[in-house]
């Protein structure tokens, strides 16, 4: 069995639900009950066959709502539908910035930065390789900039605190996993409520940024390290793990994942992952685990 959840950025009306339900029976499907999971809101949608087929034809389901609005819809199986382990990225999944481009703002040079950041993000060019160049464009920067940077720009993701205090209140594991730097990553995982975080770490001597950052970098590959090294201390199979982030080096965490979601993501990512988040926030995700607002965590 499994479950197709809508979730809108506005609001679901019963002939989003019929025209979900005539696309599954159509493509063959079999559509079953459906419920609301808060009315107006989110609804599941069970069906029993072929969840390939059922994400393909309820893509754009929703579209023509208006400027801003839509409906994500997430398929899955039923079994291990909330999940026990979540690994998340942070720059622009669980905050809204990317940290690195920010700093470079404050040197100067943000447009130059910025440029090789969505380059490496959109997965044209190696992650490590792109990160020491981009690091080494900071050197001399003062180590005060970056708590500023901190305090000024960095902004957490609407959803991010109710999505990880919700999970780790019903007894999952929440791991922050960055390509970027320990000096955000440590408070924004605390802040938001994470178990642990891992992150890049940058060299700083004399009070300023040398150019460096500590062996070995956390890439793509350490993502996907991070999640196996999660399941096996925690015993959670990988039915029950979820993955979410948005660039290229995510992806072989999104891959690996139970549930791998891409978040307002690149189009590498987005053909990755097993279901994206195109119009909501991160409450959708708990949503897709069939958590109702009335059992969130506030955020």
């Amino acid at each position: 069995m499994f479950v197709a959840t809508l979730v809108a950025s506005a609001a679901i009306g019963q002939g989003d639900i019929a025209d979900a339900r005539d696309r599954l029976h159509d493509a063959g499907c079999r559509p079953g009950e459906s419920r609301w999971i808060d009315p107006e809101v989110a609804a599941d949608l069970f069906f029993d066959t072929d969840p390939a087929t059922a994400r393909a034809v309820l893509t754009g389901l929703g579209q023509g709502q208006g400027l801003g609005q839509g409906i994500d819809v997430i398929v899955q199986p039923v079994a291990h539908r909330e999940k026990q382990l979540i690994v998340a990225d942070m720059d622009s999944t669980m905050i809204t910035v990317e940290c690195i481009d920010e700093l470079a703002d404050y040197a100067g040079i943000k447009a130059e930065i910025a440029e090789i950041t969505e380059r490496a993000m959109q997965g044209e060019l190696d992650f490590a390789a792109a990160l020491r160049a981009r690091v080494a464009l900071l050197k001399d920067l003062d180590e005060a900039v970056i708590e500023q940077c901190r305090t000024e720009r960095v902004r957490i993701m609407p959803g991010a605190r109710a999505l990880i205090r919700t999970m780790r209140a019903r007894g999952a594991w929440a791991v922050l996993v960055s390509g970027g730097f320990t000096r955000f990553a440590d408070p924004v995982a605390a802040e938001i409520g994470f178990d642990t975080a891992i992150a890049n770490v940058l060299d700083i001597a004399g009070g300023k940024l040398t150019g460096t950052v500590h062996d070995p970098i956390v890439d793509a590959a350490r993502k996907r390290f991070e999640l196996g090294a999660a399941m096996a201390r925690s015993g959670i199979a990988r039915e029950a793990t979820l993955a979410v982030g948005d660039g290229a080096n995510d992806i072989p965490m999104i891959e690996a994942a139970g549930l791998g979601v891409a978040y307002h993501a690149k189009e590498k990512t987005r053909a990755a992952a097993d279901a994206e988040i195109v119009h909501g926030d991160l409450r959708v995700l708990l949503y897709a685990q069939g958590i109702g607002r009335a059992d969130w965590v506030p955020d």
